[in-house]
């Protein structure tokens, strides 16, 4: 007899990849030291495939639990929504931290600033170029990744298709735009407060919408293979529900940052 027959819960099998994930990251932290002091970054990309060939192996293994082996009841689906809402609430708070930096820095400029915002000989980007674009990628982004959920739970696939394709190309795009505003920025993360906390709010954003339009790539292969139907779909709902924190993250970004800020 099986073990998930009396119970809707799911009984985790043994599993490698928590172990494999642990020394990804702890060989991918130690390869980041060596390249911050040695220049060297052999070790850092060791780590970052052990870590990246983990992560599709187990989220290979995820998949074929929910979506072949029906271990994915309504009663664990209801716990991997509360994980995931328990995670982008954590990730609010990552972001919070940054805002707090920025502001302790801007409302109160210190001498060493020049006692103004932005410092003395800071020339910041003109919200109203690439960053207003920008904002309006994301906020279609968030349009389309709608029109895909709800093709879904209308069981239009042509519509669900259509909607996942448009927000990784908007996905990509913004990330495009990001890379060239770095590479012609007037100034660097080792200038002031402002340079730092500059890049490192608007980087760590990048790197969200990097993962946000991988999660959603996924989706979209899945989708494509039949994985998803109308009332079986949480994997989907994840990624579109932290696509929308990625874009909330960034209009607050844009008016602070950008706008405000400038």
């Amino acid at each position: 007899m099986s073990m998930h027959e009396n119970h809707p819960f799911h009984m985790v099998n043994k599993s490698p990849w928590p172990l494999t994930g642990a020394i990804g990251a702890m060989v991918t932290l130690m390869g980041l030291i060596k390249w911050f002091h040695q220049y060297d970054d052999t070790l850092l990309g060791i780590g970052a495939i052990i870590t990246v060939l983990t992560m599709i192996q187990w989220w290979r293994d995820v998949t074929r639990e929910g979506t072949y082996q029906g271990l994915h009841t309504k009663t664990v689906t209801k716990g991997l929504r509360w994980g995931m809402i328990l995670f982008i609430v954590s990730e609010v708070l990552f972001f919070v931290s940054f805002f707090w930096a920025f502001f302790h820095s801007s409302l109160s400029p210190t001498i060493e600033l020049g006692s103004t915002w932005p410092p003395t000989g800071i020339q910041p980007f003109n919200p109203l170029q690439v960053p207003l674009l920008n904002t309006a990628i994301l906020l279609a982004s968030g349009v389309t990744v709608t029109w895909a959920h709800h093709g879904l739970l209308e069981n239009n696939a042509t519509q669900a298709t259509q909607g996942l394709f448009f927000t990784v190309l908007l996905g990509l795009y913004f990330t495009a735009l990001q890379a060239y505003e770095y590479i012609e920025a007037p100034f660097t993360i080792a200038d002031s407060a402002y340079g730092s906390t500059f890049f490192v709010a608007t980087g760590f954003h990048g790197l969200h919408v990097i993962i946000g339009t991988t999660f959603l790539t996924t989706c979209l292969l899945r989708h494509t293979t039949l994985h998803f139907s109308s009332n079986h779909h949480f994997g989907f709902e994840a990624a579109a529900w932290y696509w929308h924190f990625v874009d909330v993250v960034w209009l607050f970004l844009y008016i602070s940052i950008y706008w405000w800020g400038s």
